[in-house]
């Protein structure tokens, strides 16, 4: 199962119910909004999916909710519907992370292939996300003598070389790694590596 929907933004009546129509007849989820500040009102965390989302539109254009999602990191592939004379504005927002752009009249094959490949890299995304959520409540979850033998085996440190940098027996180290892989959930120390840089990386940027 899968909580994936495709976002509509398009001001055109006519045009949100041709893609309501068929996007629904291939079996996808569905949402449209006549109005940029619609859809950004109705905007959460917890969307997953797509967003086919219209340049031109009165009010609050297109890439003006392209940018404030941007500015609330949003992480929903975005896909832009434009006019022939508004291809510049979608090229620009190309450069500033959407996926792609769709000119009108548009083939609905070539949609719909656009719009599987986002789901399919927001499926990624978020269960990338995920897993790294979880990596990081299980680091949090070491002790500090736990942190700082996971640090030294992530330097590379062999078990009687870590016993002697913290003064501790070799016994005790083996104990610290065995709890470390534990609560880590992973099985090598390359698996470790995987788990825990990012994190690491992350902290040590902040503290810099």
């Amino acid at each position: 199962m899968t909580n994936q929907r495709v976002y509509i933004v398009d001001d055109d009546e006519a045009m949100r119910d041709s893609l309501v129509w068929l996007l629904e007849s291939q079996g996808l989820a569905v949402s449209s909004y006549a109005a940029a500040e619609d859809f950004l009102a109705a905007c959460g965390e917890d969307m997953a999916g797509c967003i086919v989302l219209d340049v031109r539109m009165p009010g609050m254009s297109g890439l003006e909710l392209y940018e404030k999602l941007n500015a609330r990191r949003c992480s929903l592939p975005v896909i832009f519907i434009t006019g022939h004379g508004d291809v510049p504005m979608a090229v620009s927002a190309l450069k500033k992370g959407a996926v792609d752009f769709i000119e009108k009249p548009f083939n609905d094959k070539e949609l719909l292939r656009v719009i599987g490949e986002c789901l399919e890299r927001e499926r990624t995304t978020r269960a990338q996300r995920l897993r790294e959520g979880e990596a990081g409540r299980r680091l949090a979850s070491l002790t500090e003598r736990e942190r700082e033998v996971m640090d030294l085996v992530l330097a590379g440190k062999l078990n009687k070389q870590i016993a002697d940098v913290l003064n501790i027996s070799i016994k005790t180290v083996e104990v610290h790694r065995a709890r470390i892989m534990d609560k880590m959930a992973v099985r090598t120390v390359a698996e470790l590596v995987q788990a825990a840089m990012p994190h690491r990386s992350t902290k040590q940027g902040a503290e810099k």
